[in-house]
């Protein structure tokens, strides 16, 4: 579980809620029109962008901000040096027994105890990783859109209610509560938009760039065993991919 969307996600909703409700009376927030109109107009004129498939594909994605755990880069690297060294003193071949956790990884092994090409490798990975961030992209794509929609619909919810007000001026009275309800629709559009459809969007998308970068990084180090490259050289080479603070610890891991 990843807790820094769990948290905030929940803080920002809950900090304007609270704010609501210490400000005075909670229901005049609540207006069933204004709310059909931002959440149900807001939805359909997303999936008006995108397939119903890549629509629906989205809500199920999102688990991925909530549930998905990245590999260690330190492990992967660990994990590539050892193949290193078995490719070293046994050949490319003894990779075959050789198990792994990752999926992506444990396709490439397989690839070089196959005895392919490193152009054939590269092209085959290369591509397996540019598909899978392609597909990871639709529901981020869908909650961008839905990020950018809602806004605009609650701002063509409020002139629908400035609309009806204007129409109706005989009673001075009813002009404030009538202009609450109206400015309600742009209230719910923000809300959606700032706290909920782009902070996920914006969460996948930065899984997609941690998968995108595990991957190449194993798909670096698959092609340098297949070179022949010493396993301390390999190491040297794929630490790059770590921030400059977790270089040493991974050092000291693989001694």
């Amino acid at each position: 579980m990843d807790l820094a969307t769990l948290i905030g996600l929940i803080g920002a909703t809950g900090v304007i809620m609270m704010a609501i409700v210490v400000g005075g009376d909670a229901a005049i927030f609540l207006n069933v029109p204004s709310l059909l109109i931002v959440v149900s107009g807001a939805l359909l004129a997303t999936l008006i962008k995108f397939p119903l498939s890549q629509f629906l594909g989205a809500f199920k994605s999102v688990g991925r901000a909530f549930k998905y755990r990245s590999d260690d880069p330190r492990r992967l690297i660990e994990q590539t040096v050892d193949l290193a060294q078995v490719a070293r003193k046994e050949g490319l071949l003894a990779l075959e027994n050789y198990e792994v956790d990752n999926p992506f990884l444990q396709q490439g092994v397989q690839l070089l105890a196959d005895g392919h090409e490193p152009e054939f490798v590269k092209k085959v990975l290369g591509q397996e990783i540019d598909l899978s961030i392609e597909r990871a992209e639709r529901g981020e794509n869908v909650f961008r859109a839905l990020g950018d929609v809602a806004p605009a619909m609650g701002m063509i919810g409020t002139l629908i209610g400035l609309v009806q007000m204007l129409s109706n001026m005989d009673d001075p009275k009813k002009i404030g509560p009538a202009m609450a309800i109206a400015l309600l629709t742009t209230l719910y559009g923000a809300v959606i938009a700032n706290a909920i459809a782009l902070p996920l969007a914006d969460k996948l998308a930065a899984r997609n760039t941690e998968e995108r970068l595990n991957r190449t990084l194993i798909l670096e180090g698959l092609i340098s065993i297949q070179e022949g490259l010493n396993p301390r050289v390999i190491e040297e080479l794929l630490k790059t991919y770590l921030p400059t603070s977790q270089r040493q610890d991974a050092t000291d891991e693989a001694a």
